[in-house]
């Protein structure tokens, strides 16, 4: 693995940094603190800073020294945290109960801030680095879709874009690629099913909608089944019911929650019809009324074949072609880096967390080192290679002219 030397000898002051992030958690639209301290290094390495996109949103603009050039790059990163609990019990472990920075968003700042502070140092090209600090990814809230909202690509035009994400399991350091579809869509669904309540020693003078619930729930699972194509895939998860408050009393209505995840937009839309069509006339069989609500959280995340060609092969001339897997599987979640990819070209990178190992044995919950989990930390083992890799990749995307 070739690392540059410069962001090597710095391994311990960013490693301070992204602990120091991951102490101080913030929940999504509220990284006030943490976008202080990544405008503050910006601009302390003199570069150009911008405040406000996405509420709490960071933009640093860098000029080549041999001028601004026409060429525009993004390079994002994302900086919210989760509103969970950590089990960790390290020095570094979460001062603020019931929040923690459990999928690494506190890395991916960290490792391109080193990258800036380098970049800031070795101008030598010609064009603009816009480097994106997100808001609110986690949870539905599509901070990148707020930024776009105030401006993002008007302001700071961007080429190409690319953002990182480490992935637990893969082994540290290795790149992951896919061209095309790479993440699910993320989407959620309320059908609020109304009959007639009354008392439950009565049931033929009511219109029970906890029985009409149950075959809603029934007939959802056909879409999957019997009413997609077996070569498309997709998840539709029914993950709640609420109905009722009493044992001796049949409510007037029940509410059923779910999720929905496709990898194209076209299925998603066929199985949204099909939802509907079940949630609107199954009802209509008990004498109740059904209605849906259906939220496209996040879109497919499709990762663009040349710039996805171009970004496996600056990690393999960077770190060797052992270290780069250019085909992996889709992951069935979700991220709102694809709003970005929707409307500029680019791709979303993998690199491994690992299985673990590097967190202190006498110092976490002894629970699988995976995102989302109360156990989880972001390995610091990946700061210098993250940041090299997008220092390698900026100086390749503008040498390509």
């Amino acid at each position: 693995m070739s690392l540059i030397s410069e962001i090597e000898h710095e391994h311990a002051a960013l490693t301070a940094i992204r602990r120091d992030i991951h102490a101080n958690p913030e929940l999504a639209f509220q990284e006030q603190r943490t976008s202080d301290l990544v405008a503050e290094k910006l601009q302390s390495w003199g570069i150009e800073v911008h405040r406000g996109l996405g509420k709490t949103g960071v933009v640093g603009v860098l000029h080549g020294a041999r001028g601004p050039g026409k060429r525009k790059l993004g390079l994002r990163a994302d900086m919210d945290a989760l509103p969970m609990p950590e089990h960790n019990r390290f020095a570094h472990a979460s001062k603020i109960s019931g929040r923690m920075h459990g999928c690494g968003h506190d890395g991916h700042t960290t490792m391109l801030l080193g990258a800036a502070h380098h970049l800031s140092r070795h101008r030598d090209f010609e064009g603009t680095v816009h480097l994106i600090f997100q808001p609110a990814e986690e949870g539905g809230n599509a901070g990148a879709r707020a930024m776009m909202q105030d401006g993002l690509f008007d302001r700071f035009p961007c080429d190409e874009v690319y953002g990182m994400h480490n992935m637990p399991g893969m082994p540290v350091g290795i790149f992951g690629f896919r061209r095309g579809a790479m993440m699910a869509s993320s989407n959620r669904f309320d059908i609020t099913v109304r009959g007639v309540g009354g008392h439950a020693a009565m049931p033929n003078k009511a219109v029970d909608p906890i029985v009409i619930a149950c075959e809603i729930v029934g007939m959802l699972q056909t879409v999957i089944s019997r009413q997609k194509d077996p070569i498309d895939t997709a998840v539709l998860s029914v993950t709640q019911i609420h109905a009722g408050d009493a044992y001796n009393v049949i409510p007037d209505e029940a509410v059923i929650r779910g999720t929905v995840r496709t990898f194209s937009t076209e299925v998603l839309d066929q199985i949204e019809a099909q939802v509907r069509r079940i949630a609107e006339t199954v009802p209509q069989a008990f004498g109740g009324t059904g209605e849906l609500s259906f939220y496209r959280a996040y879109p497919p995340l499709i990762n663009h074949a040349e710039q996805t060609d171009f970004a496996s092969a600056v990690a393999e001339h960077t770190f060797g072609q052992d270290r780069v897997r250019r085909e992996i599987p889709p992951v069935g979640g979700a991220e709102d880096f694809s709003f970005f990819l929707e409307k500029v070209p680019g791709t979303y990178v993998f690199v491994g967390n690992g299985d673990g190992d590097h967190r202190e044995a006498s110092y976490h919950g002894m629970g699988p080192c995976q995102l989302h989990n109360p156990n989880y930390d972001f390995n610091d083992d990946l700061l210098p290679v993250g940041a090299t890799y997008w220092v390698k990749l900026t100086e390749a995307f503008f040498a390509r002219g």
